[in-house]
């Protein structure tokens, strides 16, 4: 598909659909800010133009948040929409600044769960402060204010504009349960549709107001009659909480579609030119939105281009349509609020962490950003997140079960420093005399003080006439302090390290196989025997035929991240392929040289179905070296395999090139088989050379023209 076709095609209508949802959540957002309309409109401008085009996600649209209307609403009431509009290109110049260093991750370090408590408590503050509106009244200084005062605004007398507003309410909350459209999004559906029916029915109500000249109204900036501790304050609370916000969206948003992942470096920098662009021109601040993002790749967007249109549509509407914005009701607008407001309080975020036991740090963050301000909530978030850590890494579960009359069991998982000494005593003390007892530690750490304690009770009891068996899962804690190594400990997965590494640590490499079976059929068998136990009544049904060399040092499973039932394997000395050499008649035997990858071959394209077939080598292929320097000699079972590979080295000096020259002349000799051919030429079957390098666990991907490697993923910036 050409990119003017994938343009028109995908980009184009899913620019027309973010942009009718831009609209009024622009206008509302503003208002809801205390900031003049014109502002939601022109950050929705500058956010599709200057951040779609500078950002590092392609598929992110930006624009004024909601996640923000408290802290502008704040600086407005301290500076003046003029001085916000300076504060908010100051802010900008920091997330610059910030993407330049190269901080981008580092945002991505505040604990999620402050990040979603400072939204929801935000979205109550959005909600209590637009329902006053919607019924007639006018919003007070503070949430607290704002629901004091919600019984008696709730039963007085009011006017049309809340019949509006609820009508409003009842269309965003209904239309997306009974309407799978795309192209008509509830906001546009209810502003419309509520609009169309205050302008028919005459309704007296409180309208949009925007000025008559657009481009001659904007508000240029001016510097803040503040204190310079108190600029700098807003500066970085606006320029942090838009970074966080957006390369929250962005992560979120690259979960979505399988294209170009984010740069978040670079989204950085694009927001930080879009903010510093929006606050000069007078507009709000600008972040990567997960409404309008999420939109817009479920309405079929492939590039950057979307995002950039969508701008383009607004600016076009505003200048070329205010009359037709003039006629939205304010209530209608104060209803969207409620809406995305409450919307912010998310009932599966806050299941999730009840879940993971972090509940506590959305509560407090939240409640913090409701009674207090913005900045007390979150940092009462941080420490209550801080303090929940402490508490887990001082924290260890101790379970003492009699498993049978006379033997014992007693599971420590977690972390066993000196302060569960006590509790270690107390359970260990709840044991019978003269017992067996099997100690199974699970431990992430262990001090020497809680080290002391199971040593010494251990010792106590087995001159006592009990046994103790202390048996350690993944880690080697409690041995490594035995023989006076606590504290050196490197641990390496089971699941990915060699038997010499954690057995020898443990001292059992007498029959390292049979402690690795052991080890699997205790630890990892359970887990995945659902799905082997799928695949044996199923059958297996590869993806992919897996060539690679026989070297211990390359784990196919490992190096790709699969598992059972993922790729058909073929190993050998030096990841060859010996072309395909086809007998006289079907009589006859089959000419000299290895069959064996062959039948593999045939069996994994005309059997299995395989979609790709790949050749890995390696570097320090001991086959390549072999080759290389003709340690091999002819007449030797190495010899005759080696002289199959057909291989001929463009530098025989460069043992890199040379591996990648073998991988280069396996995929040539594939080729030559006829069942690759056809499938090959079908459509069905994909052929790719690759390269792992062992010192630094990286896959390259071998370039068939040029005969180079490259690394098959660029880590994100």
């Amino acid at each position: 598909m050409s990119d003017l076709t994938q343009f028109l095609r995908r980009d184009l209508p899913a620019s027309i659909v973010v942009f009718l949802i831009a609209i009024p959540l622009s206008l509302g957002i503003a208002a809801a800010s205390g900031a003049p309309l014109l502002a939601g409109l022109v950050a929705a401008v500058v956010g599709g133009i200057v951040a779609g085009a500078l950002g590092g996600a392609p598929l992110q649209v930006s624009g004024p948040a909601a996640g923000l209307t408290v802290i502008v609403a704040g600086a407005v009431a301290d500076f003046g929409f003029a001085g916000t509009a300076a504060v908010v290109a100051l802010a900008g110049i920091v997330q610059i600044l910030l993407g330049v260093s190269r901080l981008g991750r580092a945002a991505l370090a505040l604990s999620p769960a402050v990040v979603h408590g400072m939204l929801a408590g935000i979205g109550l503050v959005i909600a209590l402060s637009q329902v006053h509106v919607l019924l007639g009244g006018a919003p007070q200084s503070s949430a607290w204010a704002n629901l004091r005062d919600l019984p008696a605004q709730i039963v007085e007398h009011h006017s049309l504009s809340a019949a509006l507003g609820l009508l409003t309410i009842a269309v965003l909350i209904l239309w997306p349960r009974f309407v799978k459209v795309s192209l008509l999004p509830a906001a546009l559906v209810a502003v419309v549709g509520v609009t169309v029916l205050a302008h028919v029915t005459g309704a007296d109500v409180t309208r949009v107001k925007l000025p008559e000249e657009p481009l001659a109204e904007l508000i240029t900036p001016v510097w803040p009659d503040a204190p310079l501790r108190q600029i700098t304050v807003a500066v970085l609370t606006i320029a942090l909480v838009a970074s966080v916000e957006s390369l929250l969206s962005a992560v979120a948003v690259d979960r979505m579609h399988d294209g170009p992942r984010a740069r978040l470096n670079k989204e950085l920098i694009g927001q930080g030119a879009a903010n510093t662009v929006s606050g000069l021109l007078g507009g709000l601040p600008v972040t990567g939105v997960i409404v309008r993002s999420s939109t817009n790749v479920a309405a079929g967007a492939r590039t950057r281009a979307s995002a950039i249109m969508h701008g383009v549509w607004v600016a076009a509407f505003v200048l070329l349509c205010a009359g037709l914005l003039e006629r939205i009701p304010m209530a209608v607008l104060a209803a969207v609020l409620i809406v995305v407001g409450l919307r912010l309080i998310d009932l599966g975020q806050i299941r999730t962490y009840a879940r993971h036991r972090e509940l506590p740090t959305y509560l407090v963050t939240a409640i913090g950003v409701v009674a207090v301000d913005l900045l007390t909530g979150v940092a009462l978030g941080m420490v209550t997140a801080a303090a929940m850590i402490l508490w887990r890494l001082t924290r260890c579960e101790i379970q003492t079960v009699e498993q049978a009359p006379g033997q014992w069991s007693v599971n420590i998982a977690g972390t066993c420093a000196f302060i569960e000494s006590a509790r270690l005593t107390r359970e260990f003390g709840a044991i019978p005399p003269g017992q067996e007892v099997e100690v199974e530690l699970h431990l992430d750490y262990l001090d020497h003080g809680a080290f002391e304690t199971i040593k010494n009770w251990a010792e106590t009891y087995e001159k006592g006439g009990g046994t103790v068996r202390i048996r350690e899962v993944h880690d080697s804690w409690f041995h490594q302090a035995t023989s006076g190594r606590l504290g050196s400990n490197k641990s390496t997965p089971r699941l990915i390290g060699s038997w010499s590494r954690w057995q020898g640590l443990n001292h059992q490499r007498r029959d390292a196989m049979a402690a690795g079976i052991a080890e699997f059929e205790r630890s990892v068998a359970p887990m995945v025997r659902p799905h082997l136990a799928t695949l044996a009544r199923e059958g297996q049904s590869p993806e992919q035929l897996f060539i690679t060399c026989a070297d211990s040092r390359v784990v196919p499973n490992l190096i790709t991240a699969s598992g059972p039932g993922d790729l058909f394997c073929v190993r050998n000395v030096g990841n060859l392929v010996p072309p395909h050499r086809p007998a006289p008649d079907h009589r006859s035997r089959p000419a000299a040289g290895d069959t064996s990858v062959g039948a593999a071959i045939e069996y994994a394209v005309d059997v299995l179905g395989v979609t790709t077939i790949t050749v890995c080598g390696h570097s320090g292929c001991g086959a390549v070296r072999a080759l290389m320097s003709g340690a091999a000699p002819p007449g030797s079972a190495l010899g005759d395999w080696l002289g199959l590979s057909g291989v001929h080295f463009t530098d025989v000096d460069d043992e890199q090139r040379c591996c990648t020259d073998n991988v280069l002349q396996q995929l040539a000799n594939l080729r030559t088989y006829p069942v690759v051919q056809a499938a090959e030429a079908a459509g069905r079957l994909r052929i790719t050379g690759m390269y792992f390098d062992i010192a630094e666990a990286l896959m390259h991907q071998v370039d068939p023209v040029l005969g180079t490697h490259r690394p098959l993923h660029t880590p994100a910036a």
